[in-house]
């Protein structure tokens, strides 16, 4: 599998990851999504202390125990805290908080250090210097590696980007949501900083199997319009040799700012489906030009 270099870091990510959110509570079946991936070819593993509670990261490291831990970029978040006898989550960017909550998350991830370590989410109220300098001691103490962010406001995004060191910005990016394109991207590329790009096969609309999963449509595209743009993907996609997720993929990795797309996975099959955009041919300028005029540019609306 193609690695890429993600930012300015020393990470070389494979160009497809596995989000690891989708995987399930059961620990066996996990385990087998897990292993595959990293059978072939699959070294980025992204989960978060917020999935199941913390109980994906103790799936996650349960499941590379036995590894060669350099073979694996682990890929975990912090921010949104949650107190004992409590529902829900506050979000909390503290420094003291990260420094705490880290200390979990090796604990469930069964490692000493994270390679990185992204703030999950992000707002313009947060306590900026702190909260950089809390990852900032984290990588000199060689707690973690490196660090980014996972939002999708550009406002927060230019904030971290001109006054830290991220190197990734983990956002939504498919061809049914390219609200990135709009200055995003040519702002991480001006940078250095890289995108991971979550969600590129839009929930699985865009999958073999999207047609039913059209219900309550996707963003600013109804229903009924992506009923309609559903049969025109396929036919793009069987022209090319792939499928419309191979397809969906590749567009997401086709903007050279996108170092790696992290599709989940909650079975074996989807799992190989989303790695064989890896063996797939990246996508022409003719079929990336094709592919946006038939889908929309929509943009954000907020946080800007």
């Amino acid at each position: 599998m193609k690695r890429n270099r993600l930012g300015n870091s020393e990470l070389m990510v494979g160009e497809v990851g596995l989000g690891c959110m989708s995987i399930g509570t059961d620990q066996r079946k996990a385990s087998e999504i897990i292993h595959a991936a990293l059978e072939y070819g699959v070294n980025f593993l992204d989960t978060s202390d917020l999935y199941d509670e913390g109980l994906n990261e103790e799936i996650v490291g349960a499941a590379i125990q036995g590894r060669r831990r350099e073979d694996v970029i682990l890929a975990t978040k912090v921010g949104n805290r949650r107190f004992p006898g409590r529902d829900g989550w506050v979000w909390d960017a503290s420094k003291a908080y990260i420094l705490e909550a880290v200390k979990g998350s090796l604990k469930r991830l069964r490692t000493d250090y994270i390679d990185l370590y992204q703030l999950h989410g992000g707002t313009m109220n947060d306590p900026f210097d702190e909260t950089i300098e809390a990852f900032e001691q984290l990588k000199r103490e060689g707690v973690i590696r490196f660090y980014g962010i996972s939002s999708i406001r550009p406002n927060v995004i230019r904030e971290y980007t001109c006054r830290s060191s991220i190197v990734s910005v983990m956002s939504q990016y498919s061809m049914l949501d390219r609200r990135p394109e709009e200055s995003i991207l040519p702002w991480l590329a001006e940078h250095t900083v890289s995108m991971i790009a979550r969600g590129p096969v839009a929930k699985g609309i865009l999958s073999a199997e999207g047609q039913g999963r059209l219900l309550n449509g996707y963003l600013n595209y109804t229903a009924e319009s992506l009923r309609s743009l559903h049969p025109t993907l396929q036919e793009i996609a069987n022209l090319s040799n792939r499928n419309i997720s191979q397809l969906a993929i590749r567009y997401s990795l086709s903007h050279p700012s996108v170092a790696v797309a992290i599709p989940g996975a909650s079975s074996l099959q989807q799992l190989l489906d989303n790695i064989g955009a890896s063996e797939a041919l990246p996508l022409t300028e003719d079929e990336i030009t094709q592919l946006r005029v038939i889908t929309r540019f929509n943009q954000y609306e907020q946080h800007r």
